[in-house]
């Protein structure tokens, strides 16, 4: 241990390294920041480009969105605070098994949504919701059930991103951590009101180039500048080698009176991996974690409206690329932050406590360690991007389900689009100023990130396999569907309570938030669930057309639609083959090849570590690159076509002006076409 932590009994214990006044300055002030400039962009793109704000613009920012800024979206969208806390959090606890099993297990989602992307446009190109396809092939019953896991999906991922998000800023300012609760939703909640999904778009781009240019900022010092593999690697392999009662004597008061417990901090050998190191693929709690991980953030990608939206928004020739894009450059931000923060912490023995790691407090205690008070205000930064660029496509997802789905078909059937706007924009403000006070209660409840993160899949699970073969398989039917939904989840639930009631006695949430109730929960939660509608749909084959998926009203018609030459059915055939075979390519090769590989280094060796880190750097390195490069390079055009207005406006100017002064010089006055020619070329 570090001379300074000697005799520290929490690394947040004290007072937090920054002030009350830099937490409001972030909260409310980047939140400021974004809403002026994001709905300046919306206006001026509104008054130069000609793009008006309809319904069908506010959600679905008019269908053309290109690869680039479709892949930085779901980058975006998927950086939960969870991605960059929770992943550091299970390295700290599983070694280099948790730093890969969380980015292996929750980038393949959103690779094979691509699949999903591309029959969207080819089977629905006119939905807004996926509810919508739902009730277009299966009705009323099923429409209902899939809307309450959709909402339930939306409201989880949102409580998720409001306690981590609160706790790192409590944390780290000193902030109330209930008030903080409440203020994050208002960082998001005017620009999307205001500009819809295309606002949203432009402030994901800026949040996840920040989010990229800090990551590699860490990665870079803890493995080039303030340390190497070599001292990692030998720390890790010292931390692992402590019996207890060194661990006890390391953690101990001035007195020499110990407070270590086992499991609280990140000393001694780890239970379940091979030989307790640290440095093995070999774990049975990463195992475990990953399998959970797959299963849970499976029910949060196809239940979450934000990616179908996203998705929708997405051109059709675009879509299937955008989402295997963002789902590879994604693989980097837990593998490689967690790879370095992660196990920078357990091999420094910062004096970080289970309670901390489980808040996700891991990061910010590293960043803390690495560069004082400049590393808070990085990871708070960091944080509060990812969770308003989170939080704002939440919003806009829960906005969408509100209005196609409950107030369009039951309650005014005949809305037009300025209804449908106008109430889009009401909801998002009512649902952002409210999900404050679910995280207030989930906190009062005593839930933490951690076991929100892996009870979410007994939730939702159960929905994933139904909704997947709504676009994918014409003999799916309703029933089947609707009873796989609720059939899978309280089969998942009764598992969960029973495993935890028989393994270990009692039901509290200790217990509750085991691994192997958890684990149990969320496999019967899917696997029901599929064989429930595989069962069902084989005896009574629906044989569906998807016609009544292409029937989808639109309200404010949209020219968009209209196929250009390359988004034919025959082009679209070709880019579902495209996806299937690198989506699942990639989804073998990082959930079965990768880590079958690793069994054979059993404990990595000095030099297998470092190729480790090399690739988690490279990889770093490189998404940042593509993320931030690639959609100002599509895009050239447009900004050349955004910025060209005011140049041109002001050359003109500038030469009617002269004009105007020649003629004044030889004839004593300025004539009078010249004025309106000036103030035209103003204008």
């Amino acid at each position: 241990m570090l001379p300074q932590y000697i005799h520290v009994t929490s690394f947040f214990g004290g007072a937090p390294p920054l002030s009350q006044s830099v937490g409001f300055a972030i909260v409310l002030g980047f939140g400021a920041f974004f809403s002026v400039f994001t709905t300046a962009v919306v206006c001026l793109n509104r008054r130069f480009n000609g793009i008006e704000q309809t319904s069908e613009q506010f959600n679905t920012a008019g269908r053309s969105v290109k690869t680039g800024l479709t892949a930085a979206v779901i980058v975006a969208q998927w950086t939960w605070a969870a991605t960059l806390l929770q992943s550091s959090n299970v390295a700290w606890t599983y070694g280099v098994s948790g730093a890969y099993w969380y980015a292996a297990g929750a980038s393949i989602q959103c690779v094979l949504f691509g699949v999903l992307a591309i029959e969207i446009k080819r089977k629905a190109p006119t939905a807004h919701t996926v509810c919508e396809m739902v009730r277009a092939r299966w009705g009323t019953r099923a429409h209902i059930t899939f809307l309450f896991f959709c909402l339930l999906a939306n409201i989880i991922v949102t409580s998720m991103l409001l306690l981590g998000g609160a706790a790192t800023v409590h944390a780290l300012t000193g902030m109330d951590i209930n008030l903080a609760a409440f203020l994050i939703p208002w960082g998001v909640i005017l620009y999307s009101a205001v500009g819809g999904l295309h606002a949203k778009f432009i402030a994901d781009y800026v949040y996840v180039a920040v989010i990229f240019v800090i990551l590699v900022v860490c990665i870079y010092t803890v493995y080039v500048t303030e340390s190497s593999t070599n001292e990692v690697y030998e720390g890790l392999q010292t931390v692992k080698s402590y019996t207890e009662a060194q661990c006890s004597s390391i953690f101990s008061d001035a007195n020499g009176t110990s407070f270590f417990k086992a499991g609280q901090y990140a000393c001694g050998s780890i239970e379940g991996n091979q030989e307790g190191s640290y440095l093995t693929m070999l774990s049975e709690g990463g195992l475990a974690f990953g399998v959970i991980n797959i299963i849970g953030n499976f029910g949060t990608v196809f239940c979450d409206q934000s990616y179908w939206q996203s998705a929708i928004a997405a051109k059709p020739t675009s879509a299937h690329k955008g989402y295997l894009l963002g789902g590879v450059a994604w693989f980097a931000i837990p593998f490689s932050l967690a790879t370095s923060l992660g196990l920078c912490a357990a091999s420094l023995q910062l004096p970080i406590t289970a309670a901390e790691a489980s808040a996700g407090l891991v990061p910010p205690a590293v960043a803390t360690h690495l560069f004082g008070k400049a590393g808070s205000v990085m990871m708070t930064i960091m944080l509060f991007n990812a969770i308003t660029s989170t939080g704002s496509a939440e919003g806009l997802a829960v906005s969408s389900l509100v209005v196609y789905d409950i107030y369009k078909p039951y309650i005014n059937p005949k809305a037009s689009g300025r209804q449908i706007l106008l109430l889009s924009k009401v909801v998002i403000v009512l649902f952002g100023g409210s999900m404050g006070a679910l995280a207030v209660g989930l906190n009062f409840l005593g839930l933490d990130l951690g076991f929100v993160y892996l009870f979410m899949g007994i939730l939702i699970g159960s929905a994933v396999i139904p909704l997947w073969n709504m676009l994918m398989w014409p003999k799916a039917n309703a029933t089947g569907a609707v009873a796989a939904a609720w059939g899978g989840m309280g089969l998942a639930l009764l598992t969960w309570l029973a495993v935890a009631s028989a393994k270990y006695g009692e039901l509290t949430l200790k217990t509750l938030g085991k691994n192997e109730p958890m684990l149990l929960g969320n496999l019967v939660a899917i696997g029901s669930s599929g064989l429930i509608h595989f069962a069902f749909s084989m005896v009574r084959p629906q044989n569906y057309d998807f016609e009544s998926m292409r029937e989808i009203e639109l309200l404010d018609g949209d020219s968009a639609l209209e196929p250009a030459a390359d988004e034919s059915e025959a082009h679209l055939e070709e880019a579902k083959a495209w996806i299937v075979r690198r989506g699942f390519g990639f989804s073998a090769v990082v959930i079965v090849f990768w880590p079958l590989l690793c069994v054979a280094a059993g404990v990595f060796s000095k030099v297998f570590f470092t190729l480790w880190v090399f690739i988690s750097l490279v990889w770093g390195f490189s998404a940042a690159a593509v993320i931030i490069i690639l959609p100002i390079h599509e895009s050239r055009e447009a900004l050349l076509e955004f910025f060209r207005p005011a140049w041109c406006g002001s050359t003109a100017a500038a030469k009617a002006k002269a004009a105007a002064e020649k003629e004044k010089v030889t004839t004593g006055h300025t004539p009078p076409q010249l004025w309106g020619a000036s103030m035209t070329a103003s204008i």
